[in-house]
């Protein structure tokens, strides 16, 4: 009741509830000691020296001594008891899979305006956890953002649906100069609480909040029995700025992007994000997390705008070295950098940058997910294993898209029924079923039932008629089987609707142009088909071209009647090293290809296309095997 009012150091209740067992021990041996008589208090005689008349005393002390003797073996027996459940309690804990979720603070404060504090303080918690390798799984802020509010599920709950062992959770008030923190930690399927602790802290600079940070993180992981190395306590234990204006306007950037991240059409929080780490870089021009800040961003504001230049977000890979110039030991500076030399296709340096990450922070989903994205281009099994990391640790807005993409690389390797469980369990996450849709016409793809397909894409157009993909989906399904006016109608829809750039099919604009060829606009066919080529040519020449791109061009000459510029693009892109099921049926089924498919060289690109994804699929099946990821018959 005293220690908040005056201020007392955290250890003082601690240290009371020790004097208090002191004196209990004392009050037992002297209660032994002395007698409490008529007279007053005696010391006990010897038995052999009491009196047969001395009845009274003989009486008092014996009810006195009987009482004590009791009262210490009931004390002993529960304390003895105690350690041996907390023994045992501590035996189990070590047992289980230290995973962990930090559920979002509660603010405590008389006003909202120190929300981005309370919140600060637990994602900075959350980041120390991270960052001990001893944990196999630390869930990020945008996991737990859904759990915001009083009316959150049950602890056993949570800890369920996050596949999590321990969960914590805390409240907190800033007023004035002070703020007072409480957190305890959980073990999540009984709901047992295992430590729980309070702070109270004068804010003089920025150490009295770093410290705190990173004392609660190391005491749960030391009752966790998690051993922290000495890089990782230096890690947990830096602080990154000493400049409290800047801190406090990085956390209101901060927490305005992770506004953007879960609803990005929410662009005015994108820019307040943008503002506020440029005033924490006012503030402190070497504050490094506020440069890290600023190049994502950059990123989330830019990137389909630039897409074409030739200077991709050159920003954003300048303000990553700025950060890491000041501190090396960032790992979402690493992720960044690794996006971007992703999107210029530099893939050794973009795996570099995302396994810098991923040793510093283990428990970072963007860049398994990064890594991912990257194995699309050159190994399947590099997505399937790092598509389950991400979904292992990540349980926040985009889990539906990891899920799909982990079922997109199965239905690119063959693995029809397993893609399909993936794309189940994203719907009933996400619950669009147009997207469902559409991703069971990729299954039917691989499977070449082109009736199913029509039927999944015409079940989706009838949720949404004006769906971007669904449009563009049929105008390309009418187009294969043939029914070009039904194609061409599909397109113009898609071409009536506003779209962004990303939203923009520029590596397909050529089935178009095939389109309008083949219900006799020159014109219009022309045009579609020199933007196909254009946009090709200038992805090579940017030093970003892919295999695809000479696909596509393949497909234009071939669609021009160019026979020999379309098989040469097409031995280009067979020089690729394996093939997906995806170009393996289009290969064979392009109408655009119908000038050059009794050519010799083209039917034996045909099947050496066809060996390659053949032997791609033997290869991740081992490995599935190998992995016990496969059961039979899948």
């Amino acid at each position: 009741m005293v220690v908040r009012p005056l201020r007392l150091p955290d250890w003082t209740e601690a240290f009371v509830i020790f004097l208090l067992c002191i004196g209990f021990v004392i009050s037992v041996f002297v209660s032994w000691v002395y007698d409490i008589t008529p007279a007053g208090v005696r010391k006990t005689k010897p038995v052999s020296a009491v009196k047969h008349t001395d009845q009274t005393t003989h009486a008092v002390s014996s009810g006195w001594k009987i009482a004590t003797y009791i009262s210490a073996f009931i004390i002993l027996a529960l304390v003895a008891f105690n350690f041996i459940s907390k023994w045992r309690l501590n035996a189990d804990i070590t047992k289980l899979e230290k995973s962990i979720a930090v559920l979002p603070f509660i603010n405590d404060s008389p006003s909202d305006s120190t929300t981005y504090f309370i919140n600060g303080l637990m994602e900075e918690i959350l980041n120390n956890l991270q960052k001990i390798g001893a944990f196999s799984k630390v869930h990020s802020r945008t996991s737990t953002e859904q759990y915001r509010g009083i009316t959150r599920p049950p602890i056993p709950k949570i800890a369920k649906d996050l596949d999590v062992n321990f969960i914590v959770e805390g409240s907190g008030q800033k007023y004035g100069n002070f703020y007072r923190i409480r957190v305890q930690l959980i073990e999540g399927k009984t709901d047992k609480h295992l430590w729980v602790n309070s702070y109270e802290r004068e804010i003089r600079d920025t150490k009295d909040i770093y410290g705190i940070q990173s004392q609660i993180a190391q005491a749960i992981a030391a009752e966790l029995k998690a051993v922290i190395t000495p890089e990782e306590k230096k890690l947990i234990e830096k602080v990154p700025t000493t400049n409290s204006a800047s801190y406090t306007s990085y956390l209101k950037g901060r927490e305005e992007h992770t506004k953007y991240w879960i609803d990005n059409n929410n662009k005015e929080a994108l820019k307040r994000a943008e503002y506020f780490y440029r005033e924490a870089l006012n503030y402190d021009s070497t504050f490094a997390q506020a440069y890290t800040g600023l190049a994502t961003a950059f990123w989330d504001k830019h990137y389909w705008e630039s897409y074409l230049s030739e200077n991709l977000l050159d920003s954003v890979f300048i303000l990553c070295d700025l950060a890491l110039g000041y501190d090396n030991q960032l790992s979402d500076a690493y992720t960044a950098k690794g996006d971007y030399y992703s999107a210029m296709y530099k893939n050794i340096q973009a795996l570099e940058e995302y396994d810098k990450a991923i040793k510093i922070n283990p428990n970072d989903h963007r860049a398994y997910i990064g890594k991912a994205n990257l194995g699309s281009y050159y190994d399947w099994i590099v997505t399937i294993s790092n598509s389950n990391k991400a979904i292992s640790i990540y349980r926040g807005a985009l889990l539906f898209s990891y899920l799909n993409l982990l079922g997109f690389a199965y239905y690119q390797v063959g693995f029809m029924e397993k893609a399909k469980s993936y794309f189940d369990e994203a719907l009933k996450l996400h619950g669009d079923s147009v997207d469902y849709y559409r991703n069971l016409t990729f299954i039917g793809t691989g499977l070449e039932n082109f009736e199913d397909i029509d039927n999944n894409l015409k079940k989706a157009y009838a949720i949404d008629s004006n769906d971007l993909h669904v449009l563009w989906d049929l105008g390309e399904n009418y187009s294969f089987s043939g029914q070009y006016d039904e194609s061409l109608k599909y397109f113009k829809k898609w071409l009536e609707k506003p779209k962004s750039l990303d939203e923009h099919r520029l590596y397909a604009t050529h089935r178009i142009g095939w389109a309008y060829k083949q219900t006799g606009n020159e014109k219009e066919a022309e045009k579609y088909f020199n933007e196909q080529i254009n946009y090709c040519n200038k992805m090579i020449d940017l030093g970003r071209g892919t295999y695809r791109e000479y696909y596509d061009l393949a497909v234009v000459y071939a669609a021009i009647g160019e026979k020999e510029k379309a098989l040469a693009s097409l031995r280009i892109y067979n020089e690729r090293s394996y093939i997906n099921i995806w170009y393996l049926s289009y290969i064979k089924h392009e109408p655009q290809f119908n000038s050059i498919r009794n050519e010799p060289e083209f039917q034996q690109i045909i099947k050496d296309v066809e060996s390659k994804y053949l032997a791609e699929h033997g290869r991740v099946k081992k490995w599935l095997e190998e992995q016990g990821m496969l059961k039979e018959g899948q």
